[in-house]
Parts: C-alpha cells; sequence; structure tokens
C-alpha cells in the first residue's frame, strides 16, 4: 500500500489487486489504486494517477448505463463525501462511497472480437469456452454477435476460471444466470455502438453484479482500460493482434521479457509505466470528449 493509504483509518474490508475496499457507515468506500495487475499478479510498480482515471471513466459509464440497470453508487464526488472523509485528499477523484451488495461470484465477461485465451481457444478446438463459433475467423476477427463467456471469481490468489453457462446456472441459478446474460450483453451492446461513434472499438469487457434489497445491480468498476479491451478504430486490422488502449500493453512487455507468471512480478522499467498512463488517459479522452 502506499502510505496516503495506509493513513486510511477504516475497517478494511477488502484489499483486491488494484481496489481497496473499506466499511463505512453501513456501506462501502471502494477506493481504486496506482496498481496494476496482469496474469494475476499485481506488479509492484505503480502507474501514477490510473486510479483516478479508472474511477472518472466507470462513473462516466455507471451514469451512461443507468437506464439498463441500476448500479451500487451513492455518491462518487469528493465534495459530497462527509467531513470524516474529506481528510483524506487522496480519495479525491479515485473513491466511491456505495452500497453493500451481496456480490454475485461470477466474473461477466462478454466478447464481442477474438482475441486473448479466446483466441488461442478457437485455434484448438473452433470454440470460446465451450460456445462453437464459424470456422475461418482470424485474430482479432469480429464475432458473429456479441458471447457471454463467464468465469468463476476465485479468492485467495487462485486464478479466475472460464466456466460454461451450464455451470453458471448450477452456481447462481437458472433465473440469475440468464439475467446475467442478458443485462451483459444489454450493457456491452450500449457502450460498444457508442464507443464506435468515439473512433474506439470496444472487443471485451468484464462485469461483476450484486445483489440489493432483492434486485440486481452492477457494481465494482466498468468499461475502464484494466476491464476492457480498447482498440481505435483506424488501427484496427483483422489477422494480427492489437496496438490496444489498456493494459495489454503491460502484458505485452511481461511476454516479451519471458517472466514466468509463476514467481512475483518484476518492476515495470518507467518508459513502460508512462506509456502504459498515456494509453489509459487517451481511452478517458476519446471515450469521454473530456480532458483528464
Amino acid at each position: 500500500m502506499s502510505n496516503q493509504e495506509e493513513n486510511i483509518n477504516l475497517p478494511l474490508v477488502h484489499k483486491g489487486k488494484v481496489r481497496n475496499v473499506y466499511d463505512f457507515n453501513g456501506n462501502y468506500l471502494i477506493v481504486a489504486s496506482d496498481r496494476i495487475s496482469a496474469f494475476d499478479w499485481v506488479i509492484p510498480t505503480l502507474i501514477p494517477n490510473k486510479g483516478k482515471v479508472l474511477h472518472k471513466l466507470s462513473m462516466f459509464w455507471f451514469d451512461f448505463v443507468k437506464d439498463i440497470v441500476p448500479n451500487h453508487i451513492i455518491t462518487g464526488n469528493f465534495e459530497e463525501f462527509p467531513a470524516e472523509l474529506k481528510k483524506y485528499e487522496y480519495l479525491r477523484d479515485r473513491s466511491m462511497i456505495v452500497k453493500k451488495a451481496n456480490r454475485v461470484d461470477i466474473e461477466c465477461i462478454i466478447r464481442g472480437y477474438l482475441a486473448g485465451s479466446g483466441w488461442k481457444e478457437y485455434q484448438k478446438s473452433k470454440t470460446v469456452c465451450g460456445i462453437k463459433l464459424p470456422d475461418g475467423l482470424q485474430e482479432s476477427s469480429k464475432l458473429p454477435q456479441p458471447i457471454f463467456t463467464p468465469s468463476s471469481k476465485e479468492e485467495n490468489g487462485k486464478h479466475d476460471e472460464n466456466i460454461s453457462f451450464e455451470e453458471t446456472v448450477k452456481r447462481t441459478g437458472k433465473d440469475t444466470a440468464e439475467k446475467l446474460q442478458e443485462l451483459s450483453i444489454s450493457l456491452y451492446k450500449k457502450v460498444a455502438d457508442y464507443a464506435l461513434t468515439k473512433g474506439i472499438i470496444l472487443a471485451d469487457t468484464k462485469l461483476e453484479f450484486g445483489f440489493y434489497d432483492g434486485h440486481l445491480i452492477l457494481i465494482d468498476e466498468i468499461f475502464t482500460p484494466d476491464s476492457s479491451r480498447f482498440w481505435e478504430v483506424e488501427k484496427y486490422a483483422q489477422g494480427v493482434s492489437q496496438d490496444s488502449l489498456d493494459k495489454q500493453y503491460v502484458r505485452d512487455y511481461l511476454e516479451k521479457i519471458k517472466w514466468d507468471k509463476s514467481s512475483p512480478a518484476p518492476e515495470l522499467p518507467k518508459d513502460i509505466v508512462e506509456k502504459t498512463l498515456e494509453k489509459y488517459t487517451d481511452a478517458y479522452e476519446k471515450l469521454t470528449g473530456r480532458k483528464f
């Protein structure tokens, strides 16, 4: 933790790879740190201000999709925070007070294009997470329609694992599984259509939901460079991996230096840190039309 995080005198409920969740007056305070993770490891090097990009972009999207599904936000505006939180200047533009939802332990992944682990699987079996896809697709090809490919949400350093829709039904019940699928695809389509008008392809994304007052609501962060692949339309080409505005840049660097992914992650050099922040900021500015 950075010193500023250590100074926050509230009960820490959960320390995630990037976010810290604190108990606050019957709600949660979620703080986006400047940590970055790759291949399920937290990198020891911070990306300065990255947490602010994640926070501001999430707030933009929560507002944008609120007609599709309610969310957990009470406020993400530091000026509206109670006095006891305002003494922590670190929280400004990187934290939100949210309702305590009962999290559904499924990561809702929606893919509109063939990339990453999906592409690897397709080459072997013409499937992604067991879903049969047409022959002849290439790396980065657009899929005939977006597909819902959930994964398990594991704790204690275990790797999240892709699971079938049938397994999701087993874990959540049929009604919840169908609702997760329907909401995830609706959210993906709305944001992907909008992103295209800004010259950005939303290749895939990960969403999380929870129950609050008996209803499914959207939680965590949404449509950020940490949870999505963003490609620029003008640079897009089928058949190759894309230069993306997200943390793929860090993953590519770690692949290039042949890190084994089973021992603690190495520090990132200064140029990789700067370029990563530049990509995150670029995604924010292009998608929102606002200066960071």
